[in-house]
This record gives C-alpha cells, structure tokens and sequence, in this order.
C-alpha cells in the first residue's frame, strides 16, 4: 500500500486555462480521502493526473517514495473506477472482472481466485454468468468495482463512482464502499461534488474551487471550522446562513438583530455565518435573539426547517419539530453564539 502526494502539482491547457493552480496534499496510506468540489474546480483532473490519463504540466505526484510525472498509467499500481462503469457488454461479468488479470497474463488459478475473492467480497456470485445489459445500476458498479480489486493496487481512485445511481442505491452503496475500504486496507481517494457523499464517507476532505485547494481536514474540521466563506457554504446541508455585519468590539450588528462575538474583532465590516441548527425556539442566554418572518414550513418528520426574513436577510432555522409554527408567523428565535463564525468582507477567511 502506499502513500500519495501533490507537491506543488499545476495542470495548464493554455497559457489563460489553468485548472489546477499549485495542489499541494498528502494522503495517507491506507486513508480515504475525498476531493469535493463544484463541477469544474480541478477535481477530476488531479484524480486523472495521478492516474496517468492526464501530463502534469509542473510540480510532482509521487506515490509512496515513486515520483510516477513520466510513469506511464499500466506501470503505476493504481486501479480506477470511473461514473460511467465502462464494462465490456459483450462479456459475461466474470470476464469483465478477469479482464485486467488476462492482460497481465496472469495464470488462471490465481486469476480465478482473485476474481472469486472480489466476487464473494462484492456479493457478485449470482452475477458471474450475466452480461451488464441484464445488471441493475448498482450491480453494474459492483462489477467495476470488482475489477479494481482484483488488481490489488496501491491505490483505489474513484470518479464519481455513485453520480448515476438513484438516491437510495447511492446511500446503500456509500456504505458497501466504507466497508470495502476497511476490508481492503487500501487507499482510497474519492472525487465527488457530492457533500454528502465527502462528509459521509472521507476519513479527510480536500475541498477545492476554481483549481484551487481550499482547505483539508476531518468531516468534522470542514464542518466545524470552514476556512473561508466557501468552504462555510459549500458544507452543509442546507447550506449556512450568510448576514451582512458591522462590528465592534464583541458584537455584530444585522439589519435585523444584534449578536454577541464569542472573542473581540476590528470594527468594520463582515459577514456573520451560522448554521441552520444554531438558530432554536429558546431565548439567547446573552440576548442575541432575533425574530423571523416565516415564508415557508418544512416538515421533515425528525425535523423542521423555517424559511423566512430577519431584517432585509433570508434565513433558515431547523427548530424542534413540535414547535408550532406557521407561514406568515412571526418566529422568535434565539441565536446559538458558540456557534456562529465571522468572516472578513474583502478576503472572504474566517476570523473563527
């Protein structure tokens, strides 16, 4: 197994397209790291450049001690797992699994074990026989999972492997790859714009935007304390509450409330973030409180979402689901300080 690092990696197509500007990260062996991100920010092109399919135009990707810039892609020991499956629908899928192994000419007691090892791991075994036309979705990518495994690379990468599946098959799978992961005692990196699927399943999260690495850590880092005001945006689900401030000493003011700092800033202009579930149905201990002009209810079963106005700003606040409450109502709610992050107007970072 084997460790993976971008050393100062760029990927230029022309002297004004650079898509991926100056990637530095060091993945751990046998860690499963995501690289989340919106469509277009770098993401599948770093995955591709460590697999071979793309030249690094500077920097290096080693894997291990293995500097692999001028290795080509069958000679790196790494096994990729690509969105549109890309079986063979002529062949059976034992044979689409055995494939790989056949090209290495390998011998056909050690392929058949290797392949009937990935089979019994994936729950494949009724399979074998079937060509990919007569598969669901989520056994289609089983298989291209299987054919991976069978290689027992040093690294697993996978390219939105769970972007055609429906919803429910998406979170079952999420769970089979963690559990793979653990089996395998591989690393994985995982390539997604999903946030759920990078909170979910990442033991780390590199979250890049416009070629750019944002920030890396734990789910509960990026969650917790978001490097900027994208990374703050981007995690979350639904997404973090941006307001408008003006601060002085240890307080913010919005349009609509004022709120208690949990340290003293430079006066000035800023944006205040909190999360939906720092907002709740219970006054402020310090009187950061606030009343909402509820839009919109969203009843959720274990959880109720309000949608509405606090001075001139949208909010959403996710209160106890037994609270009573209506469009058009006027919601009091008070603000969780411990809770809320500051973020400068002009560079965007947070202050906390």
């Amino acid at each position: 197994m084997a460790a993976v690092t971008y050393d100062h990696v760029v990927k230029r197509y022309t002297a004004d397209v650079t898509v991926v500007k100056d990637l530095n990260v060091d993945i751990k062996d046998k860690e499963f790291m995501v690289l989340v991100g919106p469509s277009g920010c770098g993401k599948s092109t770093a995955l591709r450049m460590l697999a071979g399919l793309e030249s690094i135009t500077e920097g290096q990707i080693r894997i291990g001690d293995r500097v692999v810039n001028n290795v080509a892609a069958k000679d790196r020991d790494i096994a990729m797992v690509f969105q549109s499956y890309a079986l063979y629908p002529h062949m059976s899928v034992y044979d689409n699994m055995a494939f790989p192994l056949q090209m290495q000419h390998m011998k056909k007691e050690e392929m058949d074990k290797r392949v009937r090892n990935a089979s019994k791991i994936l729950g494949l075994d009724p399979f074998l026989k079937r060509k990919p036309r007569a598969l669901s979705g989520g056994q289609r990518q089983r298989v291209a999972l299987g054919r991976a495994i069978v290689r027992s690379p040093k690294v697993f990468l996978l390219d939105e492997p769970l972007s055609n599946l429906d919803a429910k098959l998406r979170g079952q799978t999420r769970i089979e790859l963690q559990k793979l992961h653990r089996e395998l005692e591989t690393t994985f990196i995982y390539v997604t714009h999903d946030q759920v699927e990078a909170m979910t399943m990442g033991d780390r999260i590199a979250i890049m935007n416009a070629g750019i690495l944002q920030q890396v850590g734990t789910p509960g880092d990026v969650y917790d304390h978001p490097a900027n005001l994208f990374v703050a945006g981007f995690i979350g689900t639904p997404t973090m509450n941006f307001v408008p401030v003006t601060t002085s000493d240890s307080t913010a003011k919005a349009s609509g409330f004022e709120a208690k700092l949990p340290k003293s800033v430079p006066a000035g202009k800023g944006t205040l973030g909190f999360r939906p579930e720092a907002l709740t149905d219970r006054p402020s201990a310090d009187g950061s409180n606030l009343q909402m002009k509820v839009d919109v209810v969203e009843r959720l079963g274990s959880d109720q979402y309000l949608y509405g106005q606090v001075g001139s700003d949208q909010v959403t606040a996710r209160v106890d689901p037994r609270m009573k409450v209506a469009p058009g109502d006027t919601a009091q709610l008070g603000l969780d300080t411990r809770s809320i992050h500051l973020f400068d107007a002009e560079s965007e970072a947070a202050f906390f």
